[in-house]
């Protein structure tokens, strides 16, 4: 049996196929050779594949964020590279040992709709700092 000789096809191929997450294997199967023949003969396309989409992602997230078309691209951007997070600010307004058993009852209830609308939203629900930040009626 000849050696293995990739064609310059298969090398943008591969470089393609590794750019969008498609396993060793797979890859592998598509051109009809074992797993260790693609990283053998295809490790610079694997490896560049990757780094050259994340790239063009990287580049596209950064065109929106910063020709302000797009908030979300933004926030994300400041998030991941910039190191910003959201603050909540906590305010004790009344001792819990003040509250009577009915204000506490209706302030269970209020975080309880509180959590739902926030899971609704689709954030994380930190049940810790929702009831830190719960409002008590008086």
């Amino acid at each position: 049996m000849p050696a293995f000789e990739p064609t310059d096809e298969q090398r943008r191929l591969v470089r393609g196929f590794s750019g969008f997450g498609v396993t060793h294997e797979d890859i592998a199967g598509h051109l009809e050779i074992d797993a260790k023949t693609l990283r053998k003969h295809f490790r610079r396309e694997l490896d560049r594949g990757s780094v050259e989409v994340t790239v063009k992602v990287a580049q596209s997230l950064f065109q929106m964020a910063t020709q302000g078309k797009n908030v979300a691209a933004a926030i994300f951007w400041m998030k991941a590279r910039a190191g910003w997070r959201e603050r909540h600010e906590v305010k004790v307004t009344t001792a819990i040992e003040d509250l009577s058993d009915a204000d506490l009852d209706r302030g269970i209830h209020l975080l309880r709709q509180q959590i739902a609308e926030i899971a609704i939203e689709g954030e994380a629900v930190d049940v810790i700092t929702a009831a830190a930040e719960l409002a008590v009626p008086p």
